[in-house]
C-alpha cells in the first residue's frame, strides 16, 4: 500500500485517509506492508528528504495506533535490477538513515531490505548486499525482525540461492507468488506481450489447485530444511482476470498459505489488483470475502 499515493509528495493531496487503517484492522488484517519508493527522495549524499521523513513517521506512527503491525518496504527494485552499483550506494544510505531514526519503534515495525531483487542483481550480488544492509540494519537495531527475499523478483524456485547469516534468526523469509503469470497477469499493461495479449484465461480446476498445493509445499520444505519462517509477501490478480477466477484463486493461495502456517499480505489494499474501493469507499467484496472469510471476522 501507499507506493503511489500522492501522499509522499503533498499529504495534502493523500488518496489514503488515516481513518482506513482502522478499517483494516476491523476488516480482519493484521499486517500493513508499505511500499517505499524512497530512492527519488534523497538529496545530497543520499539524504533522505525531511517532509518525506515526516511523512512516514506519521504513517508509522497512525497504523500502530490501529493496531496494526508495519512492514516498512524498500521497493525500487526496478532501479536497483538495472543498477545495482548505484542501487547499493542508495540502499544503505537508505538502511542507515531508516535504522537509526526507528531504532526505538515497537517490535511491530518490521524492515523489508529491498522488494523483489532482479535482473543484474543477480542471486550473488543479492548475497553479497542483502548481508552488507543487514549489518547496517544491525548497528542500530540488533533485534529488529527483517524481511529479505530470494532474488529472481522474491520467486519461491530461486530459494536456494538465497544465503542468509546462520546466526541472525530475527529474518522472515518472504517470497511473491503469482502462478501462473499468465492468468494473474492477463492484460496487464507492464507485462510481456504475450502475457498483456491474454484474455478470459480462467483458474480454478483440480489441476490449477493441485498445482498451488504442490508449489507450497515445496516453499514449506525449504523453511523447514533451512528453519527459517515463511512470509508469503505478495499474491494477487490483476483486475483483468475473470471476478470469478480472481476470486477463487485468491481465496486458493491465501488458504493455502494459511493452512502451512505462513503469515501473508495481499496485493494490494487499493489500485489494480484492489481489496478496497477508494472510490466508493468500501471492500471489494468478493475479493475481501475470499482473504477473510466470515468465520474468520
Amino acid at each position: 500500500m501507499l507506493g503511489w499515493d500522492p501522499i509522499w509528495k503533498d499529504p495534502a493531496a493523500a488518496w489514503f485517509k488515516w481513518r482506513l487503517f482502522k478499517i483494516i484492522r476491523a476488516g480482519g488484517f493484521q499486517t500493513v506492508r508499505v511500499n517505499l519508493l524512497a530512492f527519488d527522495h534523497m538529496r545530497v549524499a543520499n539524504r533522505l528528504d525531511s517532509g518525506w521523513l515526516n511523512t512516514l513517521d506519521t504513517v508509522v506512527n497512525q497504523a500502530t495506533a490501529a493496531g496494526l503491525n508495519v512492514i516498512l518496504d524498500e521497493h525500487d527494485y526496478e532501479s536497483c535490477g538495472a543498477d545495482p552499483a548505484g542501487c547499493r550506494s542508495k540502499l544503505l544510505a537508505f538502511w542507515e538513515q531508516i535504522g537509526s531514526r526507528y531504532r526505538n519503534a515497537p517490535s511491530s515495525v518490521l524492515f523489508e531490505i529491498l522488494n523483489e531483487p532482479n535482473g543484474a542483481l543477480t542471486p550473488d550480488r543479492w548475497n553479497a548486499l542483502l548481508a552488507d544492509a543487514l549489518a547496517v540494519i544491525r548497528r542500530s537495531n540488533p533485534n529488529r525482525t527483517v524481511v529479505i527475499g530470494p532474488a529472481a523478483y522474491n520467486t519461491f524456485p530461486a530459494l536456494d540461492s538465497l544465503q542468509l547469516p546462520e546466526r541472525d534468526h530475527n529474518i522472515i523469509v518472504t517470497v511473491h507468488y503469482y502462478n501462473p503469470f499468465s492468468f494473474t497477469h492477463q492484460g496487464a499493461f507492464w507485462a510481456p506481450p504475450e502475457i498483456q495479449a491474454g484474455k478470459n484465461i480462467h483458474w480454478g480446476s483440480d489441476a490449477d489447485q493441485a498445482q498451488v498445493n504442490q508449489e507450497f509445499d515445496t516453499i514449506a520444505a525449504w523453511g523447514k530444511a533451512h528453519q527459517r519462517p515463511i512470509l508469503l509477501g505478495e499474491f494477487g490478480a490483476y483486475e483483468m482476470a475473470p471476478l470469478p477466477s480472481r476470486v477463487a484463486w485468491t481465496g486458493s493461495v491465501a488458504k493455502a498459505a494459511t493452512a502451512r502456517g505462513f503469515p501473508w499480505v495481499y496485493w494490494q489494499f487499493e489500485d489494480n489488483f484492489a481489496v478496497y474501493d477508494m472510490q466508493k469507499d468500501r471492500w471489494v467484496e468478493s475479493i475481501y470475502h475470499a482473504l477473510i472469510p466470515a468465520k474468520a471476522r
